[in-house]
């Protein structure tokens, strides 16, 4: 297993050299089609113009949201929490704060008539500014979670290297023709179905099908309990996850003594739809693999985050690397730096402060934030307003 992990950090660490080496001409190419698209606006101090004078903010914009980096710092650690606890909703809270908090939204809607160019742009980097923040908590999570025994590393391979086709085709497909929007109401609806279909999993009926997953994550509970008394736990074979079996037809492991297998092609089918849809919407897809985990494969919350968050890792590197490389979108790294050090914070707590809350209240956090975002964002976007306050 170790040297399974050995080839995967090996393999990530040449991604980022390649990545080094093509940078100094892609940001060239970058600075050049926003500048020429910012040029080609009205100039003027009404909405869907930019004043020259104005001070520059968002990308340099003049005239741009300006937000405090404090506030990128704070928002940060929200969202790596909420992503490294539940192992979801890093991604769709990362979009909320870059679409609603900073306001980066409202002002690129503003361009939709006077310069549908730079509003398609401003969409862009939205997505890509959000799988930057999702893509660092992922990696932090996923070494975590490694760590604890709380990663099924065969699933999480399974599902990423089905999500890399996904990754890559809808930027190509998508970049430079989503209106901001249509951005945000297909943003909402699919996070509003995916909510409805957690509550369900969280009722009486819904839950009767869980009895593997319910019986590990008792068992996780307890052992957290009687390490807190300062009591012995289980001998090894309940210390976490631990791979029984991996092969191309099956994958079987235990958690905490409860035997669990599926054949990995399901996952890496799972994997390439999942990351379509979170590129798309430009997020991290956890809201999304964190229901195929639980309702397809019926694991426990607890190994969820991390198998989760390793899918969502090799999906983000492969959808920036897309959106950035392949088809130019920028990305303002100044304030993005700011709130990549709260997703640090953030990230790092999570795992520790998640075996604390009983895997049912995970579910329904995940499942009031779903429904609210949902529901807020699929009006704002189709109807022009919001049902809800604060979006």
């Amino acid at each position: 297993m170790n040297k399974r992990i050995l080839s995967i950090c090996g393999l990530l660490l040449l991604v980022l050299a390649v990545l080094a080496v093509a940078w100094p001409e892609t940001a060239a190419a970058q600075v050049s089609k926003l500048q020429d698209l910012i040029n080609k606006t009205p100039v003027g101090t009404g909405p869907g113009q930019i004043d020259p004078k104005a001070p520059p903010g968002f990308m340099g914009i003049p005239g741009a949201p300006s937000p405090w980096w404090f506030w990128g710092i704070l928002w940060g650690v929200w969202v790596g929490w909420i992503f490294s606890t539940v192992g979801a909703f890093g991604g769709i809270m990362a979009g909320v704060g870059h679409i609603t908090v900073f306001g980066l939204a409202d002002y690129g809607k503003t361009f939709k008539n006077t310069n549908p160019a730079l509003n398609k742009l401003l969409t862009d980097s939205i997505r890509t500014s959000n799988q930057y923040l999702v893509g660092l908590s992922a990696f932090i999570s996923s070494i975590t979670y490694y760590r604890l025994g709380r990663l099924v590393m065969p699933l999480g391979l399974a599902l990423a290297l089905g999500g890399i086709a996904g990754a890559y085709l809808i930027p190509v497909l998508t970049a430079g023709k989503i209106t901001l929007s249509a951005y945000i109401g297909y943003f909402g609806l699919i996070v509003l179905v995916i909510g409805c279909f957690l509550f369900y999993e969280t009722t009486p009926k819904g839950q009767e099908r869980k009895k593997k997953a319910k019986e590990a994550a008792k068992a996780f509970e307890e052992s957290v309990k009687k390490k807190a008394r300062g009591e012995e736990t289980a001998g090894p074979e309940f210390t976490g996850v631990r791979v029984q079996k991996w092969s191309f037809t099956k994958i079987r492991f235990t958690f905490f003594g409860v035997e669990f297998s599926f054949n990995p092609l399901w996952p890496f089918i799972g994997g390439f739809v999942i990351s379509a849809i979170s590129a798309f919407i430009g997020v991290g897809g956890g809201f999304l693999y964190v229901p195929f985990l639980t309702s397809v494969t019926n694991l426990p919350m607890y190994i969820v985050a991390g198998t989760s968050a390793l899918a969502v890792l090799v999906s983000m590197i492969t959808s920036i690397f897309t959106y950035m490389f392949v088809m130019g979108t920028p990305i303002d790294f100044i304030f993005i730096g700011a709130e990549l050090i709260g997703i640090a914070i953030g990230s790092l707590v999570g795992p520790v402060t998640s075996k604390y809350i009983p895997d049912i209240w995970l579910k329904r956090l995940f499942v009031v934030l779903a429904i609210y975002v949902g529901v807020g964002y699929t009006t704002k976007g189709f109807l022009g307003y919001s049902v809800f306050p604060g979006m």
